[in-house]
């Protein structure tokens, strides 16, 4: 394989190489293509690679001034990075040794540049490619409007302020293209229509009293008649102002640039800002949300969106589930040196589930080949064995307030001894209230804002009796029974109950452990063997899950199931059990030494109101579109517990669903390419009734973005600023900083009078100047403190960051500021202006540098750990029943979720089995990460490129032989809703989904795979014409197969992919398909 792999690389740099491919093409010609720029930078890559500098030009490359750091963006991991400069130009990249995600253990701040410039952190191979993104010949660098039909790959690049003077007035944007001479486009000004802040918070009132049932729409109509023509649908005031008619969203975006543009969108009023969560892990992040919801006095509010993962650094015993370790995972520089030292010195054992036999599977004690989509399954029966046998942690479940909890040295509690009511059937439904049987009355108390509340207390057993307790009080203390049925005398009738634990107990028990197993495709004994070793190592053991578990129809109950097992035993927050991340902050809200808190420096907007178009955080059954049980089911689902759904955004468009959308904004997202069944997404991208308006922020024309009437260039990661946060898999607390060490190719537009190259940031300043959003422009921050550049904003972050936490960092000393000062002697003044730059940041200029210098801030590994605890705690109450999911309904049968989690087979939206999908198709597809790619953005590295020209279908050996297929022979997959095997981009192009079979028995059979990465058909894969002249692609980019578009749609949404109703996830991991000899 080796050989075969030099043989192809020697092919590729003999025959038709990149460097003679663009000296060939129409790829340097264009001026619209950062190719025509690339000469100088990609020969002296070239000569560093190949070893033919001087050797003073090396002994320069290890000097500090040569020697940036920031953050990697190839995946989300987000890895600390060294970048080395030479002649203003990226030539390497390792691991930043500053930053814990990338050298363990770090070295501490206090550690002189000088030293660390010769100490390279670990990375993996798709950071040490990073600059070949930069430098992409592909990239745009000019604003490109689309001169052909949507997705044809006809466009004439034109001037910054004309296109954005487009967007924002529309008019016959596109009478030069055939058929829309005479279509009249709808721009910003007219979508920005409500504007009377006051105004605002009147309706938005109002709407929430119309969900509530308190007031008629008749009623809102009569009060707000001189204000309704400012509404989408005065019969519908729930869908909100027109201002909701604008939909922006994204795929990969940090901290930062989040902010920049909240700032916006909640000035100019839409509630539709949307990320891509749910392709990533979405049920993983809403299960725990559930989890976390805290119990403010009437109900739960106040939920996180994020995990839990292990703490590698001292786990005896984890049980990974669907977890990519050495592959992906957050992320293998991170992760592996913290696993792999205890397994080598068996201080840790490890389990793993997942089909394929993985790396990680490799260094196990035992591999569970367990089928796609069971897991809640195997955690319910691992649950049911631990439950009767006793060998659960008893005193930390019977904690029922944080009193209890502190008693005992644990900094989280559970529920599950309170008491759950139940329905006429014996159904669990909400918590008892203490005042619903007369144990103690509801106490007026003050919320947050003090404003009085009915605070209720809740209720437990102990010693047979009802007691009344307030879960986070924090003196008295109250402890439970745990396994509870009773019936407990009220005013108005006896009240049923049983324990939250008694409830799961009983979930456990609808199948014995032999039915668990047969749904897993494995032996009753494996289910038992694991749970017994789970519970055989106290606090320092844990299920640690990610994407496997949670890409399912059944995504969320999978996840909760498995969370359970980890509040079983009370791992949360002790050393070698389940932590969350820790990060400093920037936008100023945490210590009053922080010295620009954005809160007190951005103007307030409108309170936005109004259903979003994917109609998240909302219940169906409070809308104006409710009638009562015969609108069951819904036209599309709802989502009252999930946000960010990504498969929801486009096919809601297309659909009009709850509403019709005006103008649509994209950033970094490629939806047609990540999204199971994406080619749905591309009816809507090319419906112009349904989406009249579309603009995206992309650096080259990309598989979605190439459905976009206007691109406008953005930076590359190593050019603009970000605060990339943390993973809850790091003890350490941490914010690492992306921030700008090399030059833009983008061209230099003015906007507020400041140049700067066209950037995500430079699009919405602009769009704010011309609509006139306050909060941006000369006086963005108060007087005479402007908000006209990407560094304006970003500067006060850093010096936020440098200000947090028990101590400020240490001014940069004058050494320090020199070598910081040479490091960007190479940026021009548009990017980086030293007197701007200590301006803005005031007398806090020698502390940015000093964060500036280390790539981020970084606290010590010995701060990481007090006593047998981690010393950044989550420190709440963690919900084993959840009240708030049992309270949501199923927008499309009515019922009511499940509160506690259980096994819930695979299903569609109607919940029916998809039995008639899989008839005729006998392999299960799945999907995988390999460390050399990332999704749709890795294409364009050539050294990724080079060590994995093209993906492969991964076929189990008796497989193979069944179908008489070879390995290395290529196939199509086809599927129920895709027999024809394609991708049909709309444009006249249809791209099979055919690829190379690799066989192999590192998979279970029956099961299928292939690599995320390959198989583009935009990105600089196809051919494409630029004023007018035709730009060539580079055919290597569309090797290998993409088989997304064989996932199943849903049969009864039939416009997008099959979907976990409750946690939002798309179905990566339910499709069944068959091979086609090619």
């Amino acid at each position: 394989m080796a050989d075969k792999m030099a043989d192809t690389i020697k092919e590729e740099k003999a025959g038709v190489s990149r460097r003679k491919f663009l000296k060939t093409s129409a790829v340097v010609g264009c001026g619209a293509l950062v190719a025509s720029q690339l000469d100088f930078a990609r020969g002296l890559i070239a000569r560093v690679e190949a070893g033919e500098i001087s050797p003073f030009d090396a002994y320069e490359l290890m000097k500090a001034e040569n020697t940036l750091y920031t953050v990697c963006l190839n995946c989300n991991t987000g890895c600390g990075i060294k970048v080395k400069i030479m002649d203003g130009v990226a030539v390497k990249i390792d691991g930043n040794p500053y930053n814990p995600f990338t050298l363990h253990p770090h070295h501490p701040m206090k550690a002189e540049l000088s030293k660390m410039a010769k100490v390279d952190g670990a990375i993996c191979p798709k950071g040490q490619a990073a600059h070949q993104g930069a430098y992409d010949p592909y990239r745009i660098r000019k604003v490109l409007k689309r001169a052909g039909k949507r997705g044809e790959g006809k466009w004439i690049s034109v001037p910054f302020d004309q296109a954005v003077d487009e967007i924002v007035n529309g008019g016959l944007l596109f009478k030069h293209v055939p058929g829309e001479e005479n279509r009249l486009v709808t721009g910003l000004k007219d979508v920005y229509a409500l504007r009377d802040h006051k105004v605002y918070e009147e309706m938005a009132a109002d709407v929430a009293a119309i969900r509530k049932k308190k007031m008629t729409v008749a009623d809102f109509k009569a009060k707000h008649a001189a204000n309704l023509d400012k509404l989408i649908d005065p019969e519908h005031p729930d869908f909100g102002p027109k201002n909701n008619q604008f939909v922006y969203f994204w795929g990969r975006k940090k901290g930062g640039r989040s902010d920049f543009s909240k700032r916006f969108t909640e000035q100019f009023g839409t509630v539709n800002t949307h990320g891509h969560t749910t392709v990533c892990q979405g049920s993983l992040y809403f299960a725990c949300k559930a989890m976390s919801e805290q119990y403010t006095g009437s109900d739960f509010k106040e939920g996180q969106k994020f995990y839990w993962q292990t703490d590698l650094e001292n786990a005896e015993y984890v049980l990974f589930v669907g977890s990519n370790l050495f592959d992906g995972n957050y992320g293998p520089p991170n992760r592996t040196p913290r696993l792999i030292s205890r397994l080598v010195e068996g201080k840790t054992k490890c389990t793993v589930l997942d089909p394929r036999f993985t790396k990680l599977a490799a260094k196990g004690n035992r591999w569970v080949p367990i089928l796609p989509g069971t897991d809640a399954a195997f955690a319910m029966g691992m649950t049911r064995w631990i439950l009767e046998n006793k060998r659960f942690d008893a005193r930390y479940l019977a904690n029922c307030n944080k009193a209890a909890a502190a008693a005992d040295k644990e900094s989280t509690w559970s529920n599950g001894a309170w008491l759950v009511k139940l329905d006429k059937e014996g159904k669990p439904t909400t918590f008892l209230r203490a005042s619903e049987i007369g144990l103690k009355a509801k106490e007026v108390r003050k919320d947050k804002d003090g404003k009085d509340f009915d605070f209720e207390y809740l209720v437990a057993m102990k010693d047979g009796k009802p007691v009344a307790f307030d879960p986070n009080d924090d003196k008295e203390a109250v402890e439970g029974e745990l396994f509870v049925t009773a019936e407990i005398p009220a005013e108005k009738g006896p009240v049923k109950v049983k324990s939250s634990l008694q409830i799961m107990l009983e979930a456990a028990q609808e199948k014995s452990l032999a039915d668990y197993a047969k749904i897993c495709g494995i032996d009753p004994g494996v289910i038992e063997a694991t749970a017994k070793e789970f519970t055989s190592f106290g606090k320092k053991a844990s299920v640690d899950m990610h994407r496997g578990p949670a890409q399912h129809t059944n995504g969320f109950y999978n996840i909760g199931s498995l969370m359970n097992l980890n509040l079983l035993v009370g791992n949360f927050d002790w050393k070698g059990g389940m932590i969350a991340p820790s990060t400093y902050n920037a936008d100023g809200t945490k210590t009053e030494k922080q010295p620009f808190n954005f809160k007190k420096i951005t103007p307030k907007g409108p309170k936005a109101f109004g259903l979003s178009v994917i109609r998240h955080d909302a219940k169906y059954e409070e809308s104006t579109l409710f009638k009562g049980k015969e609108s069951y089911p819904a036209k599309r689902n709802w989502w009252p517990l999930a946000s960010d759904v990504y498969e929801e955004i486009l096919p809601s468009i297309a659909d009009a669903y709850p509403y019709p959308v005006k103008v649509m904004f994209s950033y970094m997202g490629a939806p047609t390419y990540s999204l199971p069944a994406g080619h749905t997404n591309i009816d809507a991208l090319t419906n112009l009734d349904r989406l009249p308006l579309y603009f995206a922020s992309d650096i080259l024309v990309g598989t979605t973005s190439m459905y976009a009437d206007y691109i406008f260039p953005d930076l590359h990661f190593l050019e603009r600023w970000e605060m990339q946060g943390s993973h809850p898999n790091m003890p350490v607390k941490v914010q690492p900083l992306r921030n700008p060490v090399i030059a833009s190719p983008n061209e230099v537009v003015k906007v507020f009078g400041e140049e700067q190259p066209i950037s995500y940031e430079t699009l919405w300043l602009a769009l704010a100047e011309r609509l006139g959003l306050p909060g941006f422009g000369p006086n963005g921050f108060g007087q005479r403190q402007p908000l006209a550049r990407p560094d304006d904003f970003y500067l006060r972050m850093v010096a936020n960051l440098a200000n947090d936490g028990k101590e400020p960092v240490p001014d940069a000393s004058s050494e320090e500021i020199e070598i910081f000062l040479k490091g960007r002697r190479h940026l021009p003044k548009n990017v980086f202006d030293p007197e701007r730059w200590k301006a803005v940041c005031g007398g806090n200029w020698a502390k940015a540098v000093y964060v500036l210098n280390r790539g981020g801030r970084f606290d010590t590994q010995e701060n990481s750990y007090k006593g047998d605890h981690v010393a950044n705690k989550y420190g709440k109450q963690i919900n084993l029943y959840q009240e708030k999911t049992y309270k949501c309904k199923d927008a499309f049968t009515g019922k009511n979720y499940y509160g506690m989690a259980r096994y819930v087979p695979v299903a569609d939206t109607l919940d029916k089995a998809p039995t008639e999908l899989s008839k005729g198709y006998d392999l299960h597809l799945i999907t995988q990460r390999d460390i050399r790619m990332t999704k749709s953005r890795t294409i364009t590295h050539q050294y990724l490129t080079e060590m994995m020209p093209e993906n492969e279908i991964i076929l189990n050996t008796g497989d193979a032989k069944r179908l008489g297929i070879k390995d290395g022979q290529k196939v199509k997959v086809v599927s129920a809703t895709n027999p024809e095997g394609v991708w049909d981009l709309k444009n006249g192009t249809k791209k099979p989904m055919v690829g190379k079979v690799k066989v192999t028995e590192t998979i279970r059979p029956g099961i299928i795979t292939f690599t995320l990465g390959h198989g583009m058909w935009a990105t600089g894969a196809d051919d494409m014409e630029i004023d007018g002249k035709v730009v060539k692609g580079d055919p290597r980019r569309a090797r290998g197969v993409h088989a997304n578009a064989a996932m199943w749609t849903d049969p009864h949404l039939k416009n997008t992919c099959m979907i976990d109703k409750v946690g939002g996830s798309v179905s990566f991991y339910d499709t069944k398909v068959k091979l086609v000899k090619v």
